[in-house]
């Protein structure tokens, strides 16, 4: 008898590393066609000879809330012959009593759809709970399990969420980080799972997102762990979101807590080789809130119009030497760390001897490290059209605020150009100037002016109506004489 026991073990365990290739085979079975309030409604999905390697969301009941999702899996042998089935299955909770339709819904198993026509359902009162027999396994002894069910419980977690930003404190136009996290103690035991981060993440967005703020986007596609240590203590830190915002005017922004739900599974109090150990259910962790103050920025003539940030001047320019006539480019370059999309044109101060074209603009942004950063060009093309020593600071000029030192700055070209040949001056004068009236076009009011005639023009008209009424009264004297 031992002898057989023994051979019936080996075939087993065999059989599990030699499970020949048999035709996979899905079933949905669904839950009891009546139940009690104090009882659960449950849709299975039975996958043959396969592993569940992934599927979508079970469908939603009308008059139930979802519970939590198990797993199981067996084993059979029968003859030499290996079959396996696997097993996921979401439980329903009623809540009120009366009849529900399922209706038919989809499931996809392992990328493939399948379906069921669902059923009705009819929930009465509760009532008392019966003891359910269970079926007797003949490997149930040979193991030392219990036939009993699998009793589950809750492991207290080393866990938060968290929304950080890097300032507390800005200026109109300065940016400031803002990240959501979830966090893990390195010693943490119990087993998490995210739960539809995209789709969360829709809905705190919409809620959580400045009106009046740009917003760079870090884009997180993949959620990382992050290795981490705070309050002398190591964690695993999985960002979900990071981006950083721009504020427009000032005054405070207020980001607000929010919720962030994972999957938390429970685990068998008494764990064994076969059947599922954990039962998924779910957590819902808060952040607190966060204000940022936005402070105007200090008095200047152009202080709605300047970029905020710290930049340097990076010009390209190859060509030193010119003739008067001739082109040549010259690349302004703004680099370094703030709103790059906001970056505008530099001032050219226009004069006779230097003419310059609308720019080509090119720019590149990145985000990283918890900063947004880049650079913006604007490539030119100029003439000269005088010979001399032309220098490029005294035509291009760049105002921004630097908040790190809370100061304006100017960013002017070093850039200096030696220009040789006949001065073109006329030439470009009469080039670019239509004459006579349409030189008078821009400086001249287009208010009407007759003002200054309003009285001669009142005298004129009553003269000409006191001689026409004097003209009619001797026609009309004459008429009767004759």
């Amino acid at each position: 008898m031992i002898r057989t026991n023994i051979t019936l073990i080996l075939v087993y365990f065999l059989g599990i590393i030699f499970i020949p290739a048999l035709a996979q085979e899905v079933v949905i079975e669904l839950g009891p066609d009546e139940i009690a309030l104090n009882e659960t409604f449950s849709v299975k999905v039975t996958i043959s000879n396969d592993k569940i390697k992934s599927y979508n969301e079970f469908p939603d009941i009308a008059g139930f809330q979802k519970q939590g999702i198990s797993q199981s899996s067996s084993m059979n042998v029968i003859n030499g012959q290996v079959s396996s089935t696997n097993s996921i299955i979401q439980y329903y909770k009623p809540l009120r009593k009366g009849e529900v339709t399922l209706g038919p819904f989809a499931i996809k198993i392992n990328g493939q759809d399948y379906s069921s026509s669902g059923k009705k359902i009819t929930v009465v009162d509760a009532r008392a709970p019966q003891r359910q027999s269970n079926v007797f396994d003949p490997f149930d002894d040979m193991f030392g399990r219990s036939r009993e069910e699998p009793e589950f419980i809750e492991i207290e977690d080393e866990a938060f969420f968290a929304s950080s930003v890097d300032k507390t404190e800005v200026y109109v136009g300065e940016g400031f980080n803002v990240s959501l996290a979830f966090y893990m103690s390195e010693t943490n035991q119990a087993p998490f799972q995210f739960y539809e981060p995209g789709k969360q993440l829709d809905g705190i967005l919409k809620k959580m997102k400045p009106s009046n703020a740009w917003e760079e986007n870090f884009n997180i596609t993949n959620i990382q762990p992050e290795k981490v240590t705070f309050n002398g203590k190591n964690w695993i830190k999985y960002k979900v979101y990071e981006a950083t915002f721009f504020p427009f005017s000032e005054g405070e922004i207020t980001l607000p807590p929010i919720s962030w739900e994972m999957i938390k599974y429970k685990v068998a109090k008494n764990p064994s080789f076969f059947g599922s150990n954990r039962l998924e259910d779910f957590k819902t962790f808060y952040s607190s809130a966060k204000s940022i103050k936005v402070k105007p920025l200090p008095p200047h003539p152009l202080k709605n119009e300047v970029s905020v940030g710290t930049y340097q001047l990076r010009e390209n320019i190859t060509q030193f030497e010119a003739n008067t006539g001739e082109g040549f480019t010259y690349n302004f370059g703004i680099s370094g760390e703030g709103n790059i999309n906001s970056i505008s044109a530099p001032k050219t101060n226009q004069i006779h001897k230097l003419n310059t074209f609308d720019p080509n603009v090119r720019q590149q942004v990145n985000r990283g490290m918890g900063r947004i950063s880049g650079i913006k060009e604007f490539n030119y093309y100029l003439t000269v059209n005088e010979p001399g020593e032309i220098k490029l600071a005294d035509h291009f000029e760049w105002i921004y605020f630097d908040p790190v030192l809370s100061k304006y700055d100017t960013l002017r070209p070093k850039a200096i150009i030696n220009v040789t040949g006949e001065s073109k001056v006329n030439q470009a004068i009469s080039n670019q100037r239509l004459g006579g009236i349409y030189d008078l076009i821009e400086v001249e009011s287009n208010k009407l002016s007759y003002e200054r005639y309003k009285y001669y023009f009142s005298i004129f008209i009553n003269l000409l109506l006191a001689g026409s009424v004097i003209l009619l009264a001797v026609l009309i004297m004459r008429k009767g004489n004759g």
